[in-house]
């Protein structure tokens, strides 16, 4: 299946990025290469590193980044940024960008196993390596699938979902995505299936988060972005999950946090003082011209932060 991507929000992410011709830039979750072939076709003497985890995602930026001699594809997970910007030679870059979350080729791809529509062997990997969802739903205890479904799915109904997992499993093991789609739907109450929206996206996006360790992943690679980045530097990340927006939120919060003395001091004695500066305070999310396009850029959100201070 070829990879195709529709890349959200792209016109306001570039922008956001205020890219130089001769500027460093690191686009940390290639994918499809939408953003990353904006971004080359903006350099001159500048130059592009694009990272992908997923084999099929490497194959399809490369050939698609083939035209810039300025960029270079390396298959890589984003939470090692700074160990990839240190073997290509890159002590500091002009713009960093992360746009999280399951690309459109992965959910639309049905061997991949991330969509409760299709039927599959249960996956999820987006490095096609490593723990798969199998492992996860057959190998977890009840407690640990409780809390992964609560707090990476929000799910209210998690223990209740666990529960019919571990006792379906006992029986023989859950194979395919259609399966634990079925099992979810039937644990949960009739009058909630009811109340829009599928009854395991919730879970299949939880199983999913756990799979591939994704707010790990951008827990480690927030400050190693930050830190990389040029005085007049930016940072965009794009999330489509509240708990992924809520992190990137709270360390742009401390990356922009000033003077911490209390407010009866006459004199700052803490010394600090802001490093960034948030190109605005609400995320950009997008247009109804995109939303009729893509449905999926829905739940997009994008923060920018500008380094202002070492």
């Amino acid at each position: 299946m070829e990879f195709s991507h529709v890349s959200v929000l792209l016109h306001e992410t570039i922008e956001s990025l205020n890219i130089r011709p001769d500027g460093v830039y690191i686009d940390g979750t290639a994918g499809g290469a939408g953003h990353s072939c904006e971004i080359a076709s903006r350099l001159t003497t500048g130059r592009l590193i694009a990272i992908d985890k997923d084999p099929d995602a490497v194959r399809a930026a490369s050939e698609r980044l083939a035209p810039f001699p300025q960029a270079r594809v390396v298959r890589e997970d984003f939470r090692n940024l700074r160990a990839v910007a240190e073997a290509q030679g890159i002590l500091r870059a002009d713009g960093i960008l992360l746009d999280l979350g399951v690309s459109s080729q992965q959910l639309d791809d049905a061997a991949r196993g991330f969509s409760y529509h299709s039927d599959a062997p249960l996956d999820m990997r987006m490095s096609q390596s490593g723990m798969s969802a199998y492992d996860l739903v057959n190998g977890y205890d009840e407690r640990s699938i409780t809390r992964i479904l609560r707090d990476y799915g929000e799910e209210r109904f998690a223990a209740r979902i666990a529960r019919a997992i571990v006792q379906a499993r006992n029986s023989h093991p859950i194979e395919t995505t259609l399966q634990l789609a079925e099992l979810i739907k039937e644990a949960i109450p009739a009058a909630t299936r009811r109340e829009g929206g599928h009854p395991a996206k919730r879970s299949f996006q939880a199983i999913r988060i756990e799979v591939n360790g994704e707010l790990t992943a951008l827990e480690g690679a927030l400050d190693q972005a930050f830190d990389l980045l040029s005085v007049g530097g930016r940072l965009s990340i794009i999330t489509f999950h509240s708990l992924e927006d809520r992190m990137v939120k709270r360390r742009f919060a401390v990356y922009t946090e000033g003077c911490t003395c209390p407010a009866e001091f006459p004199v700052c004695v803490c010394g600090k003082t802001p490093r960034g500066r948030l190109l605005a305070k609400k995320p950009v999310t997008a247009s109804e011209e995109e939303l009729a396009r893509n449905h999926r850029s829905r739940s997009a959100k994008l923060r920018c932060i500008e380094k202002i201070k070492d």
